[in-house]
């Protein structure tokens, strides 16, 4: 974007280990409601969650420990801090296992992803069922001809930036693409702050995440929300020029990585045998 200057301030942590833990901790904070830790909300508070001295004695630490914690002057806080911290805060395992990264300082150095001969294999064999693979970073790096088809035109970079975070955030086409926008693009950067957190020296994941920053207000926005997401399973919904509206089932499949390489996530759609959905993708299947 012209005129935009990219530092890598502009995201809360990216980069700086110290400033990610107390990022995460902050966003945190405000997203507990002091009611239903048996706070007074009161008209006069200047905080929408908790201020850092209720937290502070929720989790039974001293308030000058949690305040270093937060500003990135404290960091590897033992595992009998970090558990209070999340009961206090109502984690979820996810972002325990976040939490628990970020105080770690990261799994090392940034892991190069390789899709092996028989990933390619497999999705190929898998025509039936449109999937791909991404690594950390979100990019898509293998991929079958039905599942290129289905979420813009993988194997075309012409069509689509293979990015699925840039694809999500500065292409207009991922709202046609995915009709329930917002929670795709949630997802995205929920994943995004897992791998940072995991790879603090990653350079090409920084720059992305500032990258987008710098150029979308909508996922500044999310950011700031500290969300963490790791894949699962569950429904998605799609939409195709072809096959049209689909509800798809999905599976998220974990490829062990090898030494100095990144595990990569192989995510597989399906519909149920018999439905309207099943029909439409052997209908773009045929086309």
């Amino acid at each position: 974007m012209a005129g935009v200057e990219v530092r890598g301030d502009n995201v809360d942590g990216v980069g700086d280990v110290g400033r990610a833990l107390g990022g995460f901790l902050r966003a945190r904070r405000d997203r507990v409601a002091p009611e239903h830790v048996g706070l007074a909300a009161g008209r006069r508070r200047r905080v929408r969650g908790l201020r850092r001295e209720e937290l502070a004695q929720l989790a039974g630490i001293s308030v000058d420990y949690y305040v270093r914690l937060e500003q990135g002057r404290a960091t590897q806080p033992s595992a009998e801090v970090l558990d209070s911290l999340a009961r206090a805060l109502d984690l979820d395992v996810a972002e325990r296992k976040h939490l628990a990264t970020l105080a770690a300082a990261g799994e090392g150095p940034a892991p190069q992803a390789r899709v092996s001969p028989l990933l390619r294999r497999l999705l190929a064999a898998a025509g039936d069922f449109p999937a791909f693979a991404t690594d950390h970073r979100l990019d898509v790096v293998a991929w079958n001809e039905l599942g290129s088809e289905l979420f813009g035109g993988l194997a075309d970079p012409g069509r689509r930036d293979r990015n699925n975070a840039r694809f999500l955030f500065l292409d207009d086409a991922a709202r046609s693409v995915f009709p329930e926008w917002e929670p795709r693009a949630a997802e995205a950067v929920g994943q995004l702050r897992v791998a940072a957190g995991r790879y603090p020296d990653d350079g090409e994941l920084a720059a992305l995440i500032t990258d987008l920053s710098a150029r979308s207000a909508e996922f500044r926005r999310i950011w700031a929300g500290g969300e963490v997401v790791m894949c699962a399973a569950g429904r998605k919904r799609l939409r195709h020029p072809v096959a049209g509206p689909l509800t798809l089932d999905y599976e998220t499949l974990h490829v062990p990585a090898s030494p100095g390489e990144t595990g990569l996530v192989v995510h597989v759609f399906s519909a149920e045998e018999g439905s309207a959905e099943a029909a439409a993708l052997a209908r773009l299947r045929s086309s």
